[in-house]
């Protein structure tokens, strides 16, 4: 586990925020990227701090399902760097 997602967890447990109610967890998170959207579509005032909380919400949840989120990204990112696309007709990208 990384240094942030031991900090989101620390700061869940200090406030007294769930821990343990992962359907919860994904709810939330859903409102935070809703919350996100709008902000960009609105012309961009606070996205930044929305996406940090899509952040803060992504990492507590892989705590909370026993994830170590940066190892699993940078895995992920290892398999998508590895693939091929090829572009169809109306340039939409599909693997090959």
């Amino acid at each position: 586990m990384t240094g942030v997602q031991q900090r989101v967890w620390g700061n869940k447990v200090a406030h007294g925020f769930n821990t343990s109610d992962v359907p919860l967890e994904f709810c939330l998170l859903q409102g935070e990227v809703a919350e996100a959207f709008a902000a960009w579509r609105t012309g961009g005032a606070g996205l930044g701090a929305e996406l940090a909380d899509v952040a803060v919400y992504l990492y507590g949840l892989a705590q909370m399902t026993g994830v170590d989120l940066d190892a699993a990204v940078d895995a992920k990112l290892a398999v998508n760097e590895a693939r091929a696309y090829t572009a169809l007709p109306n340039g939409t990208l599909v693997k090959r």
